[in-house]
């Protein structure tokens, strides 16, 4: 490989890789008021609507963040239009060309609807940050693809579930995700219902955190931060979104599902940000019963090593915890 190859393959990598630490200087409490103060804007002239967020803005990140929150705080998740895309997707699901069809027809169809009832589901959420962001002029895409959580764990089969974003800032790529930072879908009496709760968590999240919930059907606009197979992915510990607010990022064991014989020890390697220090212990639940853990621990420069020691046969599920959250789980069964 010729030496101007190298290099220029290394300035992509440079130009691509970005995260929010980047910008931790700037204070946010100014586009995060404006957005406050548009609560309840109408989005019948979404030109308008952008210019109020970001005008009075000095720096490209604060009116990105102004658009975000805003959008985080005002948009409404559709559960029945995500049940319909679902289903539409999972009939399209071994036809790739099909559905990328199908999904960019469908897109104005869904953002219609966003402008009359500020209700949809993350297509549309992702179709809104890619217009108000295109209209105060920075590079913006779609990305589809699948997002796994908790509650949402994935077989190879399983169809495409999840659309978010890519903005490109100062010539780097950052990745957010609005539906997932407005709120929850909960079932109440049977019926489903929008739990609005903001969390900015996903807004300009670390990229490798980001791709342990996020895959993307093309892996070429998300391929700074998605090394491994999609078999891989849904192999992968559960990740829970307060992961994201450190960010914690689980580095090993790979796989969530784990075979040990009994009396092994077990490492579950961390990656942490250089002032992380708060307490973090495991949570082991066998047969309904859940007990605090204090493992070993060993801490390196930016990582954390849990190590714990299965002395009794069982499948145990091994949460990983700090505060009151949890970051991470793993099943471990010892034989």
């Amino acid at each position: 490989m010729r030496i101007s190859q190298l290099l220029f393959m290394l300035l992509c990598a440079i130009t691509c890789i970005a995260q929010r630490s980047d910008f931790q200087e700037i204070d946010f409490t100014k586009a995060d008021s404006i957005a406050l103060k548009y609560k309840g804007a109408s989005l019948k002239n979404i030109p308008v609507l952008t210019h109020n967020l970001t005008s009075s803005l000095q720096t490209d990140i604060e009116k990105i963040r102004a658009i975000y929150t805003w959008i985080g705080t005002n948009i409404e998740n559709d559960y029945s239009s995500y049940l319909k895309i679902s289903h539409k997707r999972k009939r399209l699901a071994k036809d790739r060309q099909a559905f990328l069809d199908w999904n960019t027809g469908i897109t104005p169809k869904i953002f219609k609807a966003l402008l009359e009832h500020k209700k949809t589901a993350c297509t549309g959420y992702a179709y809104l940050v890619k217009e108000m962001t295109n209209l105060a002029g920075f590079e913006c895409d779609i990305i589809d693809g699948y997002g796994r959580t908790p509650t949402l764990l994935l077989e190879e089969d399983s169809a495409p579930n999840h659309s978010w974003n890519r903005i490109k800032v100062n010539n780097k790529w950052y990745w957010c995700d609005a539906t997932w930072s407005a709120g929850e879908t909960i079932i109440l009496n049977g019926e489903p219902m929008f739990n609005p709760d903001y969390f900015d968590g996903y807004f300009l999240a670390e990229p490798e955190l980001f791709s342990k919930n996020h895959f993307p059907i093309n892996t070429a606009k998300q391929n700074t931060i998605n090394t491994e197979t999609f078999k891989s992915f849904i192999k992968a510990p559960v990740v829970y979104k307060e992961a994201f607010i450190e960010p914690i990022i689980s580095i090993a064991p790979k796989n969530m599902h784990n075979q040990i014989t009994k009396g092994t020890s077990v490492s579950f390697k961390l990656k942490v940000p250089d002032d992380f220090n708060e307490n973090i212990h495991l949570l082991l639940n066998k047969g309904g019963g859940q007990k605090v853990i204090e493992p070993t621990i060993t801490k390196e420069e930016r990582e954390i090593i849990l190590q714990h020691t299965f002395d009794k046969k069982g499948s145990y599920d091994v949460h990983i915890s700090t505060k009151d959250y949890l970051v991470a789980t793993y099943v471990i069964k010892v034989k």
